[in-house]
C-alpha cells in the first residue's frame, strides 16, 4: 500500500510524498492525487520519492503521465531523493533523462 502527503509550498506550487510501494496497485492513485492537485491550481509538482521502497513500469508510466498532466496545464514536474531501486530504474528505463531526479524536493525548483 502506498500513502500520499501534500505539502503546499506556494500559491501554484506542491510536492507530493509517496510512501511504500509505487506499482500497478498504487499507480492509479499517484495519477488522481496529481490530476487533483493540478484541477486545484498547482501546476508546478515536485514528487518526493524519498519514502518509496519499490517502483515498477506502472510507477514509471505513472510519473510520465503526471509530467504530462502538469505540462498541459502549463507547469512541470520534478522528481526527488529517489532511493537506490527507484534510480536504478529510472536509470535502466532512460526516465532519468526525462525527469532529471534532484536532491532534495523544497529546492528542486529553486532554478
Amino acid at each position: 500500500m502506498t500513502d500520499f502527503s501534500i505539502v503546499e509550498l506556494r500559491d501554484d506550487l506542491a510536492i507530493i510524498r509517496p510512501a511504500g510501494r509505487l506499482n500497478m496497485v498504487t499507480a492509479p492513485a499517484l495519477r488522481e492525487v496529481v490530476a487533483q492537485a493540478v484541477q486545484s491550481g498547482k501546476s508546478h509538482l515536485v514528487v518526493d520519492l524519498a519514502e518509496v521502497e519499490f517502483m515498477d513500469s506502472s510507477g514509471l508510466g505513472a510519473l510520465i503521465g503526471a509530467l504530462k498532466t502538469t505540462r498541459d496545464a502549463g507547469g512541470d514536474l520534478r522528481i526527488a531523493s529517489p532511493g537506490e531501486q527507484v534510480r536504478m530504474v529510472l536509470k535502466l528505463s532512460n526516465v532519468d533523462r526525462i525527469l532529471k531526479p534532484y536532491d532534495d524536493a523544497e529546492t528542486a525548483f529553486g532554478d
